[in-house]
């Protein structure tokens, strides 16, 4: 089948990773695959994958992909579309109709409604709104990542007919990643195995807050991964509480499944999420799962405990209780397994299939 994974940019975050991910797994499983990007961030280069197509228009902005899209519509007559953020979903629905393309489109929403779409007449978000609402019975399938954002999304657009896929975490190539060496010395200096995060370091993952709370705890080590605009902020609060020799910030890395395969607890800190994909992929290498209650996704992905321990969101001292539970009552690696296996890659793309009626 031939098929169009598509995503606005790439960088190091959620969205582009799924998308590619996603399209790598259509390739593994037969399919002929072209993985549109609009733009890729400067220090970065899109990663290969065996049987797919990288395209790369160079839109700055998602609007520029109209273009871009409907000429790839035209011309390559794909069988099937699949497209991620509602900005692009739109943009994708559009050329869909401009191009008269038959292809069946998937469009899958990321963060919650409440923060892309609004009532207030004439603004961007409200126009966007309307959009949806005029460009949505094109689409085939709508689906959200996580089961609270379907909801989200029937409150907001009732009777659009969103439903709950999860993003691909677990898969071969994930699986062998783990096993590659780390150069770090926390994991065999004989001191504390240092707690693990991973994301960007923006407002809205609460980083902020693990540090703080990481200052409650005396003998533990926090590691960092990722890089974003409040690294000077950051460094700034672990001089202030005194933890430089118990906390790290090392940056960017390329593969934090590797860190998380030698950690024992994993931590999330967010104040808002969609279905945190890192969060799965810390479960899948064995670590016990540290989350904040935030929307959406951590209590729907850990069962309100089975699978990890919940903490207030922007409390230090509720997620410093939850970090020193994980220590003392591991989750064991079988339960972990039952977490991961919805993400499964084989799964996931069976159910977008049959959204799309091609089972």
């Amino acid at each position: 089948m031939k098929i169009l994974v598509v995503t606005p940019r790439y960088a190091i975050s959620g969205v582009p990773l799924a998308q590619a991910r996603f399209a790598a797994a259509l390739a593994e499983a037969g399919h002929e695959v072209t993985f549109m990007v609009g733009r890729c961030d400067a220090d970065l280069t899109i990663p290969e994958a065996p049987g797919v197509r990288v395209i790369e228009p160079g839109s700055p902005q998602v609007r520029h992909m109209l273009g871009p899209l409907w000429r790839f519509l035209r011309t390559e007559r794909p069988e099937v579309v699949f497209s991620a953020e509602d900005h692009l979903n739109c943009m994708v629905l559009a050329a869909a109709l401009l191009a008269g393309s038959r292809a069946r489109i998937s469009g899958s929403s990321r963060v919650t409604p409440f923060d892309t779409y609004s009532s207030t007449p004439f603004t961007k978000r409200w126009v966007l709104k309307q959009a949806m609402r005029l460009l949505a019975p094109r689409a085939d399938a709508l689906t959200c990542v996580s089961q609270d954002m379907v909801a989200q999304y029937e409150s907001l657009f009732p009777g659009m007919g969103h439903q709950c896929v999860y993003n691909i975490v677990d898969q071969p190539a994930a699986r062998a990643r783990m096993a590659e060496p780390v150069d770090e010395p926390w994991f065999t200096d004989g001191g504390p195995v240092p707690i693990v995060a991973a994301g960007s370091l923006a407002p809205w993952k609460g980083f902020a807050d693990l540090i703080r709370a990481a200052a409650l705890l005396p003998d533990a080590r926090l590691l960092i991964l990722g890089e974003g605009p409040l690294r000077a902020e950051l460094e700034a609060l672990v001089a202030e509480l005194g933890l430089d020799t118990r906390v790290k910030l090392p940056g960017r890395v390329a593969n934090p499944l590797k860190y998380f395969a030698r950690a024992r607890i994993s931590a999330l800190s967010s104040h808002v999420e969609g279905m945190p994909n890192v969060l799965v992929e810390a479960m899948m290498c064995g670590c016990t799962p540290v989350a904040t209650d935030c929307p959406t996704g951590p209590r729907e992905l850990l069962q309100g405990g089975r699978y990890g321990y919940l903490a207030r969101v922007g409390d230090p001292t509720s997620i410093a209780a939850a970090l020193h539970q994980a220590s003392e009552r591991p989750i064991p690696p079988e339960v972990l397994a039952e977490a991961v296996a919805p993400f499964e890659q084989s799964r996931v793309i069976a159910r977008h299939f049959e959204l799309l009626g091609l089972t």
